[in-house]
C-alpha cells in the first residue's frame, strides 16, 4: 500500500512539474519559472556560444549558426552543403538583435546570443523576415528578455501571432518605409521589401557602419564554414552556384520587386550586406549587386547554351548530345547537356537564369511533353523566366506531339522567342536528322554570337502605375480593372493604389 501511495505521489509531482513548464510559455510567468529553475541549477558555462562568435564591425557581432544535417531546404531544395541561418546583435546604448533562427539551431544560437549580451537586458527585436527559418526562436527570445520590444512591419505581426498565437500589441513598434529608431549611436532605417519573398520583409540600414540586414536578399545555400566574409572565401567558384541556385528558385519569381529593392539600395551608402543566409558582403559589393541586377531583370548572366533532354531508350539523348557537339563545333564554348530525369530541377531552373539559350529535347509521352520536361517548363513559367532564345528538338515513334506542346508553354514566357526548324525525331535519329540537327546548330551558334538575337529585358513603358499595397507588385494603366486579381498575392483591386 505504502508502495502504491509513493508512486502516487510521485505522478501528481511529475504532472505539476509539467504544468508549470507549460505555463512558462505563456510570457508572464516564463522569466520567474526561468528564474526559479537557475537558483536550482545554474549548469556548466557554455564556451561554444564565446567562440563561434564573429565580429561585423566592432560593435555588430554575428550570432548564427550553420546547419549540415539538413538535407533538403523548404523540403524542396537539395542542399548537401547545409545551410547558414544569420542572426546578428548591435550593442549600443541598447541592443538590437537582428532575426533569429530555425529552431533546427537554436541551442547554439541561444549560447551565442547569451554570450554577447554579456548579462544585459535585451531592448529590440528587429524582424525583418517572418519565414520560420528566421522566426522559430522569436517566442523563446521574447520568453527569456520580457522587457525586449518587437520591431516590425504591420504585416509580420500578423503573421507572427499566426505562428505563436501570441499578442505582441503592448511591446511593439510597427514601422514603414523610412521610419527610423535611434539607439544610442546608431539610428537604423527601415525599407520595405515587400514580396522579396514574402508580404512582410522589411530591410534593416544601420547609418553609422552602412550595413543593410537585407532579409533573404543577397543570401546563399551552404553552411559557414568558419568563415563570414564572402571575401574570406573564393565566393565565385566556390558559392555562386549555390548563391545563383537560391536566389532564382527561391525569390526568381519576383523579379519587379527585387528591382524596386536595388533602387532603393542606389541611394543608400550601403558598406556591407548582411544577409539571412550565407557569407556576410563587406568587400566589392558592386560584383554582388550586378548579378542580382541581372537575375532580378530576367537578362541573362552568360552568352551560353543549355541542352536539356528528356529520354527514356537513348534516341532523345542521343539527338541532344550530337546537338550539343556540333554547337560547340561552331565556336560556342559554353555548353553543358542536362538529364531532366536525373537532374534536380532547381539546378535546371539556376541554369536557365544563367543561360541566354535554352534547347528542350523531349520524348511524345502519352501523347504530350515527357513528364519530367513537363515540369521543368512549368516550373520555369512559375518562376517567371523571361529573355531567353529556345530551340525545340521531338521524338516521337508514330506520332510526336512534345514538340508542339513544348512551343505552347514557350509563348506563354514573356520576351522568349524560338530559333530554327523544329527537329523532329522518330525513334532514333538517323542520317536525315543528323542534317537536321547541324541545321540547328547553326541557328543556334548564330544567335548566340548575334548580340541582338536574345532579348533584353524590356523598359517599363510611361503611364500610370498602381501599387500593391500587401505585396508591391506593380500595375500599369489608365486604372485598375475592377475583376483585377494581384498575380503576385491574390489581392482585389482595392488593395491597389496611385504610385
Amino acid at each position: 500500500m505504502s508502495a502504491e501511495i509513493a508512486r502516487r505521489d510521485f505522478l501528481k509531482a511529475a504532472a505539476a512539474g509539467a504544468a508549470g513548464i507549460a505555463a512558462a510559455s505563456v510570457f508572464g510567468g516564463a522569466s520567474a519559472f526561468a528564474e526559479d529553475q537557475a537558483r536550482v541549477f545554474e549548469g556548466k558555462k557554455k564556451f561554444a556560444g564565446i567562440g563561434s562568435i564573429r565580429e561585423v564591425t566592432e560593435d555588430i557581432l554575428y550570432v548564427g549558426a550553420s546547419d549540415r544535417r539538413i538535407q533538403l531546404f523548404e523540403n524542396v531544395y537539395p542542399i548537401p552543403r547545409g545551410v547558414a541561418y544569420n542572426s546578428y546583435v548591435l550593442l549600443d546604448e541598447k541592443t538590437v538583435l537582428f532575426d533569429t533562427v530555425d529552431r533546427s539551431v537554436t541551442g547554439q544560437f541561444f549560447e551565442n546570443l547569451t554570450a554577447v549580451l554579456d548579462g544585459r537586458e535585451l531592448d529590440y527585436l528587429v524582424v525583418d523576415h517572418m519565414e520560420p527559418d528566421h522566426s522559430s526562436a522569436i517566442s523563446e527570445v521574447l520568453v527569456r528578455w520580457p522587457n525586449a520590444t518587437v520591431v516590425c512591419t504591420k504585416a509580420a505581426a500578423l503573421i507572427l501571432n499566426q505562428f505563436f498565437a501570441c499578442d505582441i500589441s503592448d511591446r511593439s513598434i510597427l514601422v514603414d518605409e523610412g521610419d527610423t529608431l535611434n539607439v544610442g549611436r546608431h539610428t537604423l532605417t527601415f525599407v520595405m521589401a515587400p514580396m522579396v519573398h514574402w508580404p512582410e520583409v522589411m530591410m534593416t540600414y544601420d547609418d553609422v557602419s552602412g550595413a543593410l540586414f537585407c532579409a533573404d536578399a543577397f543570401g546563399s545555400f551552404g553552411a559557414l564554414n568558419g568563415n563570414l566574409f564572402a571575401d574570406e572565401v573564393d565566393f565565385e567558384k566556390d558559392w555562386l552556384p549555390d548563391a545563383r541556385r537560391y536566389y532564382c528558385n527561391i525569390v526568381g519569381k519576383y523579379g519587379p520587386q527585387v528591382q524596386d529593392v536595388l533602387s532603393k539600395a542606389a541611394s543608400v551608402d550601403i558598406r556591407i550586406l548582411c544577409p539571412t543566409h550565407g557569407p556576410v558582403w563587406r568587400e566589392n559589393l558592386g560584383w554582388i549587386l550586378e548579378k542580382y541586377s541581372l537575375w532580378s531583370s530576367y537578362t541573362p548572366e552568360e552568352k551560353a547554351v543549355m541542352v536539356v533532354y528528356g529520354s527514356v531508350y537513348g534516341g532523345t539523348e542521343s539527338a541532344a548530345n550530337a546537338l550539343a557537339a556540333q554547337i560547340s563545333q561552331k565556336g560556342i564554348a559554353d555548353v553543358a547537356v542536362y538529364d531532366v530525369s536525373k537532374t534536380h530541377v532547381s539546378e535546371l531552373i539556376a541554369e536557365a537564369f544563367r543561360c541566354s539559350h535554352i534547347v528542350l529535347a523531349a520524348i511524345t509521352y502519352n501523347m504530350g511533353i515527357f513528364t519530367p520536361m513537363k515540369n521543368f517548363l512549368l516550373d520555369l513559367e512559375a518562376h517567371n523566366l523571361q529573355n531567353r532564345v529556345f530551340a525545340i528538338v521531338e521524338n516521337g515513334s508514330w506520332s510526336p506531339a512534345s514538340g508542339r506542346q513544348m512551343k505552347e508553354i514557350v509563348s506563354r514566357l514573356s520576351g522568349c522567342s524560338i530559333v530554327g526548324d523544329t527537329v523532329t525525331i522518330r525513334s532514333s535519329p538517323d542520317s536525315g536528322d543528323s542534317d537536321a540537327l547541324i541545321a540547328l546548330a547553326d541557328a543556334v551558334a548564330a544567335s548566340v554570337t548575334d548580340e541582338s538575337a536574345v532579348p533584353e529585358a524590356a523598359e517599363a513603358a510611361a503611364g500610370k502605375k498602381w501599387v500593391c499595397k500587401i505585396c508591391g507588385y506593380v500595375y500599369e494603366g489608365d486604372a485598375v480593372p475592377e475583376d483585377y486579381v494581384c498575380p503576385i498575392c491574390g489581392a482585389g483591386p482595392d488593395a491597389f493604389e496611385e504610385a
